[in-house]
């Protein structure tokens, strides 16, 4: 039987099957995508499909962390919109 591998939300910390979260990848031009397959290259983070974990890693300053530098706002706005549209 194979293990799922295990994330942890950056915005609620709980740790859950890497599939069950969506992934904020930064490509190497400083792009921010949601990456719905998990397999664009670059460095990424996990967060749970809602808009509540979103606002609480703005708050946690998690991005800034997990990227070491922090999002624009354009960005942000961008990613919180398709974030909307898949919780939906």
């Amino acid at each position: 039987m194979k293990v799922e591998p295990q994330r942890s939300c950056i915005g609620c910390g709980e740790k859950k099957d890497k599939k069950d979260l969506l992934r904020i990848v930064r490509s190497l031009e400083g792009e921010y995508a949601v990456d719905l397959q998990g397999r664009k290259n670059g460095r990424g983070a996990y967060l749970c499909k809602n808009h509540s974990c979103l606002e609480k890693a703005e708050k946690k300053k998690a991005f800034f962390r997990s990227f070491k530098e922090a999002i624009p706002k354009e960005d942000l706005d961008r990613l919180r919109e398709e974030i909307k549209e898949i919780a939906k």
